[in-house]
C-alpha cells in the first residue's frame, strides 16, 4: 500500500510540474535569481515586489493557462526590474540576448563594422570603424559624415535595411570638405574589436573600443604598451570613449599595466571577497590559492598617462578609469561617465532564450571607501560631433595638449615598493 501511495505522490508531482506554463517557468527562474543572487544597492522589498508581479502574471495567463507563452512574462519581468530601481540590472528579450552573446563571444555578425552618432537632420557621423570590417576595406573612416545612401537622402533606417539585405550599397560621405562615394556590402564579421595604437609625435594613443571581445583586450594593451616603450613614447593616452564595458577581468588586467597594485573588496549576496591585482595577475583572492597569471609578459607603464572618457564610457571602462585616477596614475579627461561604475553584473540565461542581467556585486576599497557611481574627469571636456564631421576631434586634441604638458613637467619616480601580505614586500622596477 505504501508503494502505491508513493507512486501516486510522484505522479501528482510530475503532473503539477508539467502544468506550469512557459511564462510561469520563466518568471519562477527570474524570481529565484532576484532573491538569491542580487547584490546591488536597491533597498526595494524584493519579495513583496515579486509577489505583486506574480498576481499580474497570473491574471495575464488566465485565458491561456498552462499554454501561457514566454512572451507574456516579458513585460512583467521588465516591470519588476524597473520597479527594483537598479539601472545596472535589465531583462533581455531574445533578440537583445542574442546580440549580447555575439558581442561577448566575438562571434560573427552581419554588419558594416561602424559605430555612429547622430548629427543634424537624419545624417550621422562615423565614430569608430572595426578593423578588417567591410567599412574598413571600403575606406570609411572616423569622422566621415553619411549624407546619402544609394542616391537617396541618408537615414539610419535605410542603412539597417541595406545591411540586413546584404547587398552592395553606395554610401556618400563628406570628409574634410570633400564628397566621396564608396560601395560597401555588409558581411558576417567577427566582433573582436581589440585595442589599437596610433602615434602623435612622442605620444601613444591607444584606443580601447570595448572590453567585450571574448578575451584578448588586456593582453593586447600590455603588448601595445611594450611597443610604446620600444618606440620611446613619452606619454600614453587611453581612449575609452563609447566603451560600454565588458569583462571586469579584462579591465583589471588592463589597469594593472599602469597601477602597481589594485585592491578591492567585492560584496556579494553570500559575503565579501578581497582581491589583489598585480602585473596582469590575481595575487590574492579568497578561495583561490596562489597567483593566477592572466597576461603573458606583463608591462608596467610608469610614465605620464591620460584617460579619455565620455558619457557612454560605462561599466568596467569606468572601473579602469577610476582605478587609474584613484591611484594618481592618470589624469581623466572628458565627460562624466555613464554612472554604472560601482557594481558588476552577470547575465543569466532564462527559458525562452531570454536573459536577466543582474547586479551581483558592489565594491569598496579596503578602507571601506565605496567606488564612485561615475567617474568625474579631472579635466572636463565634451565631444562635438558636428566638428568631428568637419574633421576636428576637439576632445582628443584637448587631451593631447594636456598630455603634452604633463610630459614636459614629468619627473621620473623611484621603483615602487608595496606589501601584498604582512611580511611580504615586493619591489617593482620602473617601466624604463
Amino acid at each position: 500500500m505504501k508503494s502505491h501511495l508513493m507512486f501516486l505522490a510522484a505522479a501528482l508531482t510530475l503532473s503539477s510540474a508539467s502544468a506550469v506554463s512557459p511564462a510561469q517557468r520563466l518568471f519562477n527562474e527570474a524570481r529565484t535569481l532576484l532573491l538569491d543572487n542580487y547584490s546591488g544597492l536597491s533597498t526595494v522589498d524584493r519579495p513583496a515586489l515579486l509577489g505583486s508581479a506574480q498576481k499580474t502574471l497570473t491574471a495575464a495567463c488566465a485565458s491561456t493557462g498552462e499554454k501561457c507563452p514566454y512572451t507574456t512574462a516579458f513585460p512583467v519581468i521588465e516591470q519588476v526590474i524597473e520597479d527594483l530601481g537598479d539601472e545596472h540590472s535589465a531583462f533581455q528579450r531574445p533578440s537583445k540576448f542574442s546580440d549580447f552573446q555575439a558581442r561577448e563571444s566575438g562571434a560573427p555578425q552581419l554588419q558594416y563594422g561602424v559605430s555612429l552618432r547622430d548629427l543634424s537632420g537624419d545624417e550621422q557621423v562615423i565614430t569608430d570603424v572595426l578593423p578588417g570590417s567591410a567599412a574598413d576595406k571600403a575606406g570609411l573612416r572616423r569622422g566621415d559624415r553619411l549624407t546619402q545612401i544609394n542616391g537617396a537622402p541618408y537615414t539610419y533606417a535605410r542603412l539597417l535595411e541595406t545591411k540586413n539585405a546584404g547587398k552592395p550599397t553606395q554610401l556618400t560621405v563628406r570628409r574634410a570638405g570633400q564628397t566621396l562615394t564608396v560601395t560597401v556590402t555588409a558581411v558576417s564579421t567577427v566582433t573582436r574589436n581589440l585595442p589599437r595604437v596610433t602615434y602623435v609625435g612622442n605620444l601613444a594613443v591607444i584606443r580601447i573600443p570595448t572590453f567585450f571581445t571574448g578575451g584578448g583586450v588586456a593582453q593586447g594593451l600590455h603588448d601595445l604598451l611594450r611597443d610604446a616603450q620600444r618606440n620611446n613614447a613619452k606619454g600614453v593616452l587611453i581612449d575609452l570613449r563609447d566603451n560600454g564595458g565588458g569583462d571586469l577581468t579584462e579591465c583589471d588586467m588592463a589597469a594593472s599595466a599602469f597601477v602597481p597594485i589594485i585592491k578591492r573588496v567585492a560584496i556579494t549576496s553570500t559575503g565579501k571577497d578581497d582581491t589583489t591585482i598585480v602585473r596582469g595577475a590575481y595575487r590574492q583572492t579568497i578561495g583561490v590559492p596562489g597567483a593566477i597569471q592572466l597576461v603573458r609578459n606583463p608591462v608596467l607603464w610608469d610614465g605620464p598617462t591620460a584617460v579619455l572618457v565620455n558619457a557612454d564610457s560605462a561599466s568596467c571602462s569606468e572601473f579602469f578609469a577610476f582605478e587609474l585616477q584613484y591611484a594618481g596614475r592618470a589624469r581623466v579627461i572628458g565627460e562624466p561617465t555613464a554612472g554604472v561604475g560601482n557594481t558588476a553584473t552577470q547575465v543569466f540565461p532564462l527559458p525562452g532564450n531570454a536573459a536577466l542581467q543582474l547586479t551581483t556585486v558592489h565594491y569598496n576599497k579596503p578602507d571601506q571607501t565605496p567606488y564612485n557611481v561615475r567617474v568625474t574627469p579631472d579635466v572636463p571636456g565634451t565631444d562635438d560631433y558636428e566638428l568631428l564631421a568637419a574633421g576636428q576631434d576637439t576632445l582628443l586634441n584637448a587631451a593631447l595638449a594636456q598630455l603634452t604638458a604633463d610630459v614636459a613637467a614629468f619627473v621620473p619616480k623611484p621603483p615602487v615598493t608595496f606589501t601584498e601580505q604582512k611580511g611580504a614586500a615586493h619591489t617593482l622596477p620602473p617601466a624604463r
